[in-house]
């Protein structure tokens, strides 16, 4: 058995193949191209391993190694190139291999290698469509339009094969784990989304704010996890790793075509196949649905679009799932719509929700409001935490998290409790260069603090019912965290003394430089 390679060896190597379109190709393009590449390149080396071991127990009998590869948990089939004689009517078979990236290896060369990767992807697509269908159908590796005319596509795309071959990204699970795996997917995801900032960070939540939201809801074994607004998963993810084992089930819902196949590839990579990612619109279509109702989850967690406009208020009022019955958010800002939905998807007295917001939720009146109010009324509120700016590629504002908790409610084991938890870690953070991030200390102290749910000095405040409602239901953090800091005592008859010291001194240097002038005119009288 090989040696195992370790993680920054293979994110460096999945890195370095970008460079076949870096320049040439914007980033939010050229992304989906590398990990597709990337997840054919996976499963060509899962396929490869498995038909290794067979191989030494079965010798050279290859209808029954291919009997059991079929049982693995995805079929690699057999592409068959034919060209049908107009007059007979018979078809040769031009070319016969099975779909691997090896196999597209070795025709690098040919004059259709875009469309030959095409073909590959469909044929795997087909050959495994209760997990994989529709998940290259937003990726073309014969456009012109993206990878340029013939003779430069065929180039680039040659280069982008022989890249992933001479970096040697070996992901047999002999070598390399799955976690491994997954891990550089979501690290590559991550240098795309600072790469390319607003182009493509639609997609991606930094990895220390993915982890808190996940901690927050304190996902538990049998739980089910829903994220309506899922992006490329990488929420979904760490939500499963708090699990601890693998007794739970994944669901999300991705508006963007392209987003919701990295989203597909992302769950297959961490093995989490069954998980259920419909691809539509949360607000207006949503497809998480049994026996016509809504389903329900016992954590539920987002980081959706930002005040998003137009999102279906038009439609709200009419909605066949009641979800906002305590009112419609306005047509240009959808948080609370986002929020509304996934409270109303939680389970009712134990489903737990976190969610990324802009601080606008926290204080904007009208409908806002009086949902809020609504919220905070109903006992679902448990926390606001204000994180610091600059943690997003897509925004430098600063952000909060909402947890919800519907435990809470009359009848859940919660329900005695009714503070909120107000805690301000705007101000601690690991500063960078473009974008900040937290640290696991910062990861530990909030969750600490929630935990604890104790006044924490210019950090944490318990607040009761009554002080929010004489806020008028404001959860401006401000309002119950108190930052001020002390400025220092200044004697301003010391500083006054101080000042006229130095206007004595500069009047000296002044007569001075004017008897040095008057000298130097007289020299050249």
């Amino acid at each position: 058995m090989s040696s195992k390679i370790d993680q920054k060896d293979i994110n460096n190597a999945a890195w370095a193949a970008c460079d076949t379109f870096r320049g040439v190709v914007d980033p939010a393009q050229y992304k989906d191209y590398i990990l597709v590449m990337l997840f054919l390149k996976y499963i060509s080396d899962v396929w490869q391993d498995h038909y290794e071991e067979y191989q030494k127990q079965y010798g050279n009998d290859d209808a029954r190694i291919l009997r059991k590869l079929e049982r693995e948990r995805f079929v690699l089939p057999v592409v068959r190139l034919t060209e049908k004689n107009d007059k007979t009517g018979k078809e040769t078979v031009l070319d016969e291999f099975t779909a691997t990236y090896y196999s597209l290896y070795e025709r690098r060369a040919a004059a259709n290698v875009g469309e030959l990767i095409n073909i590959v992807l469909d044929h795997i697509e087909e050959s495994n469509k209760s997990k994989l269908e529709g998940v290259f159908r937003n990726i073309d590796f014969n456009s012109e339009a993206n990878l340029g005319k013939t003779k430069d596509r065929n180039r680039r795309l040659k280069q982008l094969l022989e890249d992933f071959h001479k970096l040697q990204l070996d992901m047999r699970p002999s070598r390399v784990s799955e976690d491994v795996i997954g891990n550089t997917y979501i690290y590559l995801i991550e240098r795309f989304a600072s790469d390319s900032g607003k182009k493509a960070g639609e997609f991606f939540t930094p990895l220390k704010v993915t982890e808190l939201v996940a901690k927050l809801v304190g996902p538990k074994p049998g739980d089910r996890i829903c994220d309506p607004a899922c992006g490329s998963g990488g929420l979904l993810v760490q939500a499963a790793k708090e699990v601890g084992d693998r007794n739970f089930a994944l669901f999300g819902q991705e508006s963007n075509g392209s987003t919701w196949a990295l989203c597909r590839m992302n769950m297959f990579l961490h093995s989490f196949d069954s998980a259920r990612i419909e691809w539509c619109d949360t607000l207006n279509s949503p497809l998480l649905v049994e026996n016509d109702r809504l389903m329900k989850f016992n954590c539920v967690v987002a980081n959706p679009p930002f005040s998003l406009d137009k999102w279906g208020a038009e439609n709200a009022e009419s909605d066949r799932y009641n979800r906002f019955w305590r009112g419609v958010p306005p047509k240009s800002k959808g948080d609370w719509a986002f929020i509304s939905h996934m409270v109303e998807t939680a389970l009712e007295k134990q489903g737990r929700v976190a969610v990324v917001v802009p601080h606008g939720v926290l204080f904007r009146g009208a409908a806002e409001g009086r949902i809020r109010q609504n919220m905070i009324e109903e006992n679902l509120l448990d926390a606001v935490i204000g994180l610091p700016g600059n943690l997003f590629p897509t925004t430098n504002i600063p952000v909060a998290i909402l947890v919800f908790d519907r435990s809470r409610e009359k009848g859940g084991a919660r329900e005695e409790c009714r503070n909120v938890l107000f805690v301000d870690a705007s101000r601690e953070y690991v500063s960078g260069k473009n974008q900040n991030t937290l640290s696991e200390e910062h990861l530990a102290k909030i969750m600490r603090t929630y935990t604890e749910r104790e006044e924490v000095e210019k950090y944490a405040h318990v607040a009761e019912f009554k002080e929010i409602k004489e806020n008028d239901f404001n959860l401006n953090i401000p309002r119950y965290v108190d930052t001020f800091e002390e400025e220092e005592e200044i004697d301003i008859d010391a500083v006054q003394n101080e000042i006229d010291d130095l206007e004595k001194e500069l009047a000296l240097v002044r007569k001075k430089m004017a008897d040095k002038l008057q000298q130097i005119n007289r020299s050249h009288a």
